[in-house]
């Protein structure tokens, strides 16, 4: 068995989060240090792309702040996230949905998915 796989097994963290994929809106709470104090701030968007696997697995939001868009890179294993809220499931045909940073307007809506 390769040993890098073990080592990952021995040091894992499981963290209990609802499944998502890309196109879903997701509110990530995100804890912030600022001095000795601590705070959760909230980064609402849409999932971009999941990468990785495993330890090293990572998703990337992407919201809009005023008329700028801004990108997140979020490791799932990370102590500083508190909870991933799932808000909707957006119906979309590919894993990594690159062409919405092109997208501006009502082109850049993704349809929800409907159960």
């Amino acid at each position: 068995m390769n040993l890098m796989k073990v080592v990952e097994k021995e040091f894992a963290v499981k963290n209990e989060y609802p499944k998502f994929t890309s196109g879903d809106t997701v509110t990530v709470h995100y804890k912030i240090k600022e001095g000795n104090k601590e705070r959760i701030q909230q980064y609402r968007g849409v999932v971009i792309q999941r990468s990785g696997e495993g330890h090293t697995e990572t998703f990337t939001v992407r919201k809009m702040s005023g008329n700028i868009g801004v990108e997140r890179i979020f490791p799932v294993a990370s102590p500083f996230i508190d909870k991933i809220e799932v808000n909707k499931h957006g119906k979309v045909r590919r894993a990594r949905i690159f062409y919405l940073r092109d997208l501006t307007g009502k082109k850049a809506r993704i349809r929800e998915k409907k159960f």
